[in-house]
């Protein structure tokens, strides 16, 4: 068996530390919230070795970009995937993603919401991956609701009904952020079992 080199496990181990780290400020204060010199103090690591990792501030706020998206994949995309598909699928999603900001999954709530509004009217690779991600996360809506469509408990045109739905989501989150009010999200997840319950089909169960 080959032997694990110990300098590559702490080497990812720190790589792993600062990036939990950096999503979490970056949910707070953004993605220009981030240094190198910030980060290095927080964690008591050195600063040329947190450099070696990620070389730059704009690589350092992409693999931060790239960790968040990770973890919002555990803790929303993933456990809705675990449903059958159709509008039990759609609600799934939207629970988990309610459940999600609530619960503080990121301190500042939804780290997307947080970052996508401070860089939407830049340029840079920074910007592009946050619309690819964004892009991503509404076609998988999409796609989701049009699974429901196709098994008859759904109608409508999907890509309106995304749009509605993810709308819901981001208003609660920020409304909880701004009044420190949690009771948004049950006015979110009424809103949204009501928009379901308008494009569904008469007679489909609803899972609610």
């Amino acid at each position: 068996m080959e032997k694990v080199d110990g300098r590559l496990v702490r080497g990812d181990q720190t790589r792993r530390a600062v990036l939990r780290r950096s999503v979490d400020i970056a949910s707070v204060d953004g993605l220009e919230g981030l240094s190198i010199g910030r980060l290095a103090t927080e964690l008591g690591i050195s600063k040329s070795g947190l450099f070696a990792h990620f070389g730059s501030k704009e690589e350092l706020q992409l693999s931060t970009i790239r960790a968040a998206r990770r973890i919002y994949a555990d803790n929303v995309v993933l456990p809705a995937f675990e449903v059958e598909p159709g509008l039990g699928r759609v609600w799934a999603l939207s629970k988990h993603w309610l459940d999600y900001s609530q619960s503080r999954v990121f301190p500042g709530g939804c780290f997307f919401q947080k970052v996508s509004h401070e860089f939407s009217a830049r340029d840079g690779a920074v910007t592009e991956m946050l619309a690819a991600v964004h892009y991503e996360w509404m076609d998988l809506i999409e796609a989701t609701i049009g699974e429901a469509i196709s098994r008859g408990e759904l109608v409508g045109d999907p890509k309106q009904l995304a749009f509605d739905l993810n709308a819901y989501y981001e208003a609660a989150n920020l409304a909880s952020i701004l009044h420190n009010d949690d009771t948004t999200y049950e006015h979110a997840r009424q809103a949204v079992r009501t928009r379901l319950e308008s494009a569904a089909v008469p007679g489909t169960p609803l899972p609610w």
